[in-house]
Formats: structure tokens, C-alpha cells, sequence
């Protein structure tokens, strides 16, 4: 039998990248595989970056994806510090820098997505941080820990800035979080949750100014002193944290006229509107049989999963990507898992299993559910309760599927999870 001659190429040394060649192998793809990525560090997660690395609890290998010397042994061509400029579809080539040209048979688009950035006049001061990848996460955690600890403010109440919150707040650093919403993750978990958040965080000594952001910053020598904030308002701050977001990286699908919708479009067999390139990770719309809408989640284990679905995909399996979405939180002694999907109008109400109420400062021991007007779970979140994700994934996919649970044994602790559905 002739060799296969075939070159997969992947254009993303990301988590989603690397669990995509991983697949490859694994199904037993024998041809090229290539693997491009701006970063000059092997393929990493990272959660840990506002997490255990920034806390200054984990080591910096503990994040990557394989060793490096795995590659190698799998014959993953790594192409790191490399940047894709072009895509031509119709010659099947990606134009990198220096003007080299890789040919591909399959292409898979994993190039993640880009921090949003302020602005306004100053933000360009030493000491304004963001966080995306390895080398911000060094420089903060330097800042956070310099003595004497620096006045922090963090723009943004989502999950990156309360996290650098909890860090700095580890770190012994005075911190205040400016949001224009009226509570921390409110658009995300809706008011009940970002009640116990807000409150999690006063506890532990955060000040919150809500209703406002920020306008200018103020600077002496060149580094940041102070922020102005919308309502006249002038904070001193030694160090900025800016979490207000990130945007799908689509550049190289625009360029190359694929469908783009916040995010490169897909079907639910993360195959774009080009029948030689596929899309996985934060970059992807992708269309989720189980949710029945296309989905764009921003998370370490659509990442993951994704990358995995779209390598074998790419190997010829018939793949139907339908993930229950999923991600996870550690703050101060609060460790929570989420899955489900409840945006705003997609759910009536919110009940708990537990209360959800801090004792004594302490964050509690919680199930929370996300129910529609017919007591279908969309969503459900266990904070300080562990092993039940799979019973709650179970749950938020029988509520899709359009199967209602009992309310009033989804709040009784003596139920078992399984026997709450109706």
C-alpha cells in the first residue's frame, strides 16, 4: 500500500490545535501533519493563567498539552513563532511571514481568540496588564508581587477579572473591579448567582463601582497613577488589570470568504462553508444538534473537546459535535462548575439545591438549576459539591431534549439527582 501523501495542516498551536493532531494520530492518520502557531511555546491551556499559575501554585509545564519531545514522536511537524498571514482555498495553500507557502489537503482554522482592549486617553501606560497568553500572566503576576503591593484596578466583572481579583486579593494587593453592569457576572449567570459573587468578593475585601467604567488613565514617568471614571470619579491605581472580553480571531477566514458570524461558521461537523477546512475552538460558530442554534463558547473544555471532534472529523469520522458547554472556577475557597447554556430570555428562573447565601465569609455548598417556564434544566452549577457533573450534564441535555424535571426534588438534597426528572 503507497504511503498517504496527504498534508493536514493546522494553523492554531492551541489546546484546540494540539487535541486535534493528537485525534489525527489516534485514528490513524498517516500523512503530514503540521502544526502552526504564533506563540513560541508548545501547545498549553489556559485556564491556568488566571488560575493556578497566576496564584503562583502551579508550575509552567503544568499547563502544556504534551512535552515537547511528544510532537516528535508522533511526527507532528510543531511550526512555532510562525504567523499565517493568507489563506487561498481555491489553490489549497497557507501563506506564512517570510512569504512560505504551505500547501494543505484538509485545513483546520484553530486560531482562537483576541483580547478586546480599551480605548481611551492613557491606556497605553506601563502597568496596564491583559491577559491572554504565558508572557501576561508572568508580567502580572511580577507586578501583583512587588513590594509594596500596588493599588490594583481591574476593568471588568467576568470571569478573568474576578479571577485576577482573587489572585491580587491573594497577594495581599488593595483591589477595586469597575463594571458598567449593577453586579459581577450578572449577564452571565443572571442576578441571583452574581449576588453570591459580589458578595464573595466583599468578603474578601474587594470594593466594587458598578454602573460606570473607565474614561482616561493617569500616568507619571509613563506608568500608570491613576483612572478617571465616567462618572468624574478618579481612582489611584498602580497597577491595571483589563478584562473586558475577547473576540473570535476570524482575520484569516474573512480573507479567505468563508462564512463569519461571530465567529467562523460551521456545521455540526465543525466543517466550514469551504468542504476542505474545518473550525474548532473559541473561533468557532458552530451549529449544536443538542442546543439547536449555532454556539460560539469561549471555554477550556469546548477547547478541548472540540479539537478532539474536529481531528477526527478531518480523518474521515462521521462526527456530530453536540458538547453540553462546560467551564469551571476557582476564587478564594469557592471552586464551581457550570454546564448548560442560559443566556438572558432563555430561561424563567433559578433554584437552588442548598443555600446559596456565604456563612461567616465562607462561600457555600450549593446546586444551582436554570429552569424554563416548563421546568426544563438548560443549565445547572455545582459550587463546593464534586462528582455530579455527569448527573447534571444528564439533566441540562434531557431539558433540551425537552423532558422536565421536578422542581421540588431538584431543591431536596435528599433526592437523588437522577430521580428529579418528571
Amino acid at each position: 500500500m503507497s504511503a498517504d501523501e496527504r498534508v493536514f495542516v493546522i494553523v492554531g498551536a492551541s489546546l484546540a490545535g494540539a487535541r486535534a493532531a493528537e485525534a489525527l494520530r489516534a485514528e490513524g492518520f498517516t500523512g503530514r501533519v503540521l502544526l502552526i502557531g504564533q506563540e513560541e511555546e508548545v501547545p498549553y491551556e489556559r485556564p491556568p493563567l488566571s488560575k493556578g499559575f497566576l496564584q503562583g501554585k502551579d508550575p509552567r509545564e503544568k499547563a502544556y498539552v504534551h512535552p515537547r519531545e511528544w510532537y516528535a514522536e508522533h511526527d507532528i511537524e510543531l511550526m512555532l513563532g510562525r504567523r499565517a498571514l493568507a489563506v487561498d482555498p481555491a489553490a489549497r495553500t497557507v501563506t506564512l511571514d517570510g512569504d512560505e507557502q504551505v500547501s494543505y489537503d484538509k485545513l483546520l482554522l484553530a486560531t482562537g481568540s483576541k483580547v478586546r482592549t480599551l480605548d481611551v486617553p492613557g491606556a497605553d501606560a506601563d502597568g496596564i496588564h491583559y491577559l491572554r497568553a504565558y508572557p501576561d500572566s508572568e508580567a502580572l503576576r511580577r507586578a501583583l508581587t512587588a513590594d509594596p503591593r500596588p493599588q490594583v484596578l481591574v476593568v471588568g466583572s467576568g470571569w478573568i477579572g474576578l479571577e485576577i481579583a482573587a489572585a491580587a486579593r491573594g497577594y495581599g494587593c488593595p483591589v477595586t473591579v469597575v463594571t458598567p453592569d449593577r453586579a459581577p457576572l450578572r449577564h452571565v449567570l443572571g442576578d441571583e448567582l452574581a449576588a453570591l459573587f459580589r458578595a464573595l468578593h466583599e468578603a474578601n475585601g474587594v470594593e466594587f463601582r458598578f454602573g460606570t467604567g473607565v474614561s482616561s488613565f493617569g500616568s507619571l514617568d509613563g506608568a500608570v497613577r491613576s483612572a478617571v471614571l465616567d462618572d468624574g470619579t478618579e481612582l489611584a491605581a498602580d497597577l491595571v488589570a483589563v478584562g473586558v472580553g475577547i473576540r473570535p480571531a476570524t482575520e484569516l477566514a474573512e480573507q479567505a470568504g468563508l462564512a463569519v458570524d461571530n465567529g467562523v461558521v460551521t456545521d455540526a461537523g465543525l466543517l466550514t462553508s469551504d468542504p476542505h477546512i474545518y473550525a474548532c475552538g473559541d473561533v468557532a460558530s458552530s451549529l449544536n444538534p443538542l442546543l439547536d442554534r449555532h454556539l460560539r463558547t469561549e471555554h477550556w473544555a469546548n477547547a478541548r473537546a472540540g479539537g478532539k471532534a474536529a481531528g477526527k472529523a478531518m480523518a474521515g469520522q462521521d462526527v456530530t459535535y453536540a458538547q453540553v458547554p462546560y467551564f469551571f472556577t476557582d476564587q478564594y475557597d469557592l471552586g464551581m462548575e457550570y454546564c448548560g447554556w442560559a443566556g438572558p430570555g432563555d430561561y424563567d428562573r433559578v433554584v437552588f439545591r442548598g443555600d446559596p447565601s456565604l456563612r461567616d465569609g465562607k462561600s457555600p455548598e450549593v446546586i444551582a438549576f436554570w429552569l424554563t417556564d416548563d421546568d426544563r434544566v438548560v443549565a445547572a452549577m455545582n459550587i463546593n459539591i464534586w462528582d455530579v457533573q455527569d448527573d447534571l450534564s444528564a439533566l441540562v441535555k434531557a431539558g433540551f431534549a425537552g423532558t422536565p424535571a421536578d422542581p421540588a426534588r431538584l431543591t431536596d438534597p435528599s433526592v437523588p439527582l437522577p430521580a428529579t426528572l418528571r
